[in-house]
């Protein structure tokens, strides 16, 4: 799920694949919306002969049909799920009944929430087989993902790199069209933070997002997106310096001309940021809204 709109890519059709590169296919389920832009990107990761499905998606039988159909004849070493959002893994048991699979990879979470979108955010059905910790490796004929925990987004989000060639499957960690949404009580701006500079520090090739194009460009990317949310930050502290706020009145201020539909998602963001700013001392609530801590709580000069 994403905080803002973006350039159309050019993507194939739903529920069609695309072999992006010698061990790497992608398969588009038709689920797009404001929140999953052109649909939930399905991977299938490996050979003809064994090979692994990340993020398999909704459980939508023409999604469902695609995949088996792409599978073929091929073992299915693992089912994994970069996180349990509901456009990511209900496709999970009935593709594992259908192929025999295990579901590896990522913990099981279903917390409430008041996220703004269309169904429950989080999958209630996904039951794994084995939960990957940071580090730990799924395997085939020629090919290995290795789990990169990145929590953020939600707590239970993994990434996986494919060693053999340098690609990381980024889930909604990092989008080919957007920044992501932290949405508490589960998102955790520190955390995303953290899992930002992380992946920072990686030298991987290219990412395969769930939502969006390829980006082959990756660290720039990264620092741009922890540059864009370090800005968020200062915009926040800025308002807040004027006067104590609400989120709404946040919201209408730092993003102007934002899809109608995506307002109640970026105040989440924002929700997350004052969260982060509260627990670092610098922002305090109260029954109408938040305000800087006593210490900040003078006009600030504009960012630089």
């Amino acid at each position: 799920m994403a905080e803002t709109d973006s350039t159309e890519p050019e993507m194939p059709a739903p529920e069609t694949c695309e072999r992006l590169e010698p061990l790497v296919r992608r398969v588009l389920a038709g689920n797009a919306s404001p929140f999953t832009y052109t649909g939930t990107q399905t991977y299938l990761v490996g050979t003809a002969t064994e090979l692994a499905v990340i993020d398999p998606g909704p459980d939508d039988p023409e999604h469902i049909a695609a995949l088996v159909a792409e599978i073929g004849d091929a073992r299915v070493v693992a089912i994994a799920c970069t996180h349990t959002h509901r456009d990511h893994s209900p496709a999970a048991a009935p593709l594992a009944e259908i192929t025999g699979a295990p579901i590896i990879g990522c913990a099981p979470l279903v917390i409430e929430s008041d996220m703004p979108r269309a169904d429950a955010p989080f999958d209630q059905s996904y039951a794994p087989n084995r939960v990957l910790s940071d580090g730990e490796t799924i395997a085939g004929e020629g090919w290995t993902l290795r789990a990169v925990a990145t929590p953020g987004h939600t707590s239970n989000h993994l990434c996986y790199a494919l060693e053999e060639t340098g690609a990381l499957f980024t889930g909604d960690h990092v989008m080919g069209w957007s920044t992501t949404v932290v949405a508490p009580p589960d998102g955790d701006m520190a955390a995303y933070m953290a899992s930002m500079d992380l992946l920072y520090e990686r030298e991987d090739r290219i990412y395969y997002p769930a939502h969006g194009p390829a980006v082959d460009n990756p660290r720039q990317l990264v620092r741009g997106m922890i540059g864009h949310r370090r800005q968020r930050e200062r915009q926040i502290l800025r308002h807040l310096g004027d006067a104590p706020q609400a989120i709404p009145d946040l919201v209408r201020k730092m993003y102007v001309g934002l899809d109608e539909r995506l307002v109640g998602a970026a105040g989440q963001s924002v929700l997350a940021h004052l969260i982060d700013l509260e627990l670092r001392d610098r922002v305090t609530r109260f029954d109408g809204g938040w305000r800087l801590s006593g210490e900040l709580r003078q006009p600030l000069s504009p960012s630089p």
